[in-house]
């Protein structure tokens, strides 16, 4: 294992971020003036062969165990593989950019045999007023194949225990702490370890009273959403995660995973996108 570079940063007049080409994994952004919006943690892993914990890994071709429940490593291979920096620079209105590429020589051929299909997965990120994040997966093979993908977006919160989330109400949802299937009754708090499958298409809001801000939380090409908060215990027995940084974060993640995987026949390709926007907190709920 080797320590991994400097991130490639990312500035515009409007905002800020940075992105390592280990992964495509973004770590940070903010718009100009504005608070973090990216959460990392303090023991993140900064070597090659482990995952990121913080900013938006990539979860491809499979999500946690994948729907067999036993793939491994967890989350699939993309957010540890050595993406290639395809592009950078400005778009036409004046949002920094960068484009990574992966395709299945740039995966370890141990860690590929559980997905020996033939693929190219093109990642953009762009930084402003907004972060822009869009993941489109291309099937170069001659044969169909499905996957699992997901924005596995760390939001930076004030306390985890006082934000809400709307948008999400009258959606069913996967519980895997209580292994139910539920309906979302109003907003959603945290009150507990959180780890929950939405199958929403939608937007959501994420209402933070003690950075007195709201988070609107964007998707496209994605039939789920998945939020989540390991809580007090299961932090404790994380070694890539302080045992206090749990009230400081929030998982909001597009996806397609579980019961709603992507099939691409051969020459298709789908595209996910997540895009992040910060709101003032209005006057009555600060």
């Amino acid at each position: 294992m080797t320590r991994l570079p400097e991130p490639l940063s990312l500035t515009s007049a409007a905002g800020s971020g940075a992105v390592l080409s280990y992964g495509a994994h973004a770590v940070s952004w903010a718009p100009e003036g504005r608070d973090p919006v990216l959460w990392m943690s303090s023991r993140a892993h900064n070597e090659t062969g482990r995952a990121i914990r913080g900013g938006v890994p990539i979860c491809f071709p499979w999500f946690g165990p994948g729907r067999t429940g036993d793939m491994e490593p967890a989350h699939g291979f993309a957010r540890t593989a050595q993406w290639q920096l395809v592009e950078q620079g400005q778009d036409e209105h004046g949002n920094a950019f960068a484009e990574f590429t992966l395709s299945p020589q740039d995966v370890a051929e141990e860690l590929r045999a559980a997905f020996p299909h033939e693929f190219r997965a093109r990642l953009r990120m762009t930084v402003g007023e907004r972060l822009r994040l869009e993941l489109t997966v291309t099937n170069t093979g001659s044969e169909t194949f499905e996957m699992e993908e997901a924005l596995h977006t760390y939001l930076h919160v004030g306390d985890s225990r006082r934000i809400s989330v709307s948008g999400l109400a009258g959606a069913s949802y996967f519980d895997k702490v209580a292994k139910e299937q539920r309906t979302q009754v109003g907003d959603l708090t945290i009150t507990g370890e959180t780890d929950a499958v939405f199958a929403h298409r939608g937007e959501v809001r994420v209402t933070d009273p003690v950075l007195e801000r709201v988070l609107v939380v964007s998707k496209e090409g994605s039939d789920s959403t998945v939020v989540w908060n390991p809580w007090a215990d299961k932090a404790v027995g994380m070694s890539d995660f302080a045992d206090d940084e749990w009230k400081t974060m929030l998982c909001v993640e597009a996806g397609n995973v579980m019961g709603s995987p992507v099939r691409l026949a051969a020459g298709e390709a789908h595209t996910i996108a997540q895009v992040i926007a910060v709101q003032d907190l209005p006057a009555e709920r600060a």
